[in-house]
């Protein structure tokens, strides 16, 4: 495939984890500061149970959801590739082959602000795994649009009003692009499916070169729904097609990981 490495054998979804698999270990400290509800919150409680304590975690600023058992380095918005290519070529230069470095960045880290040092990490196909805790705005600072945020949808900048159907284009498809990368893994996965998201981040752990891994992360403040429906409504957008479960290995192995025999209506989402 013109990369370092050889592919690594096939990894079938259909062996995901069962519920008594996910780790009982905890490497977020809660309660932390994150609203009630939070999906992103969550996607690291997930995410770091299934790494395990030999991670290095790369942060740049965004929500303050979570509060991790791992040593932390902090960055710039654009900086995150550059940042992670450092600590992962520094791991190596002293032997420390077991420690992965790992980004967990929100979607103006990696949809727009960060895109252009991840594409150029990507393109390199450096040996990091980026996590994108992915609410669909700028939560942070007041809920303005991103290029994840979807068509006609509701932000602080982007109202519905007589003179505005919410946002004018399309959310860009990252998982999308950074596979057209030809790197070695790119999945998405959600809140509402905890088995396949552990699942898919133990095997891109394991992997070496550039893996990226979308996790949905629903944000009641943001997206104004109960914080008790988080869960419930990050399951519904998988049941509805809205946010499909999928794998790519290398920009050509394509896998659909959940295909119900009939999709819900858009509607209940």
């Amino acid at each position: 495939m013109g990369l370092r490495g050889a592919k690594k054998e096939r990894y079938d979804m259909s062996a995901r984890l069962t519920r008594p698999q996910i780790p009982l270990e905890e490497y977020t400290i809660t309660p932390g500061s994150a609203c009630q509800g939070c999906g992103a919150a969550l996607a690291a409680r997930l995410t770091f149970k299934a790494l395990g304590p030999n991670v290095i975690r790369h942060g740049i600023p965004c929500c303050p959801d979570s509060v991790t058992m791992t040593p932390r380095v902090g960055g710039v918005f654009e900086g995150g590739g550059a940042m992670l290519t450092g600590t992962s070529r520094g791991l190596k230069a002293i032997g420390r082959t077991d420690v992965k470095a790992v980004g967990f960045y929100g979607d103006g880290g990696t949809y727009d602000i960060g895109f252009q040092g991840l594409s150029a990490a990507a393109e390199r196909n450096e040996d990091i795994l980026v996590v994108v805790k992915d609410n669909e705005a700028y939560m942070n600072t007041g809920n303005q649009r991103s290029s994840a945020t979807p068509k006609y949808a509701i932000t602080s900048t982007t109202p519905v009003g007589p003179k505005s159907r919410g946002k004018n284009t399309h959310k860009k498809n990252i998982p999308f692009i950074f596979a057209a990368h030809y790197v070695p893994y790119v999945a998405t996965a959600s809140l509402g499916f905890p088995e396949d998201l552990i699942a898919k981040v133990k095997y891109a752990k394991d992997l070496e070169g550039f893996r990226m891994i979308v996790i949905q992360s629903p944000c009641p403040v943001g997206w104004r729904f109960d914080a008790s429906k988080t869960i419930e409504i990050a399951r519904a957008a998988v049941q509805t097609g809205i946010w499909p479960l999928m794998e790519i290995e290398y920009g050509e192995d394509f896998r659909l990981n959940y295909k119900p025999k009939e999709l819900k209506p858009v509607t209940e989402y």
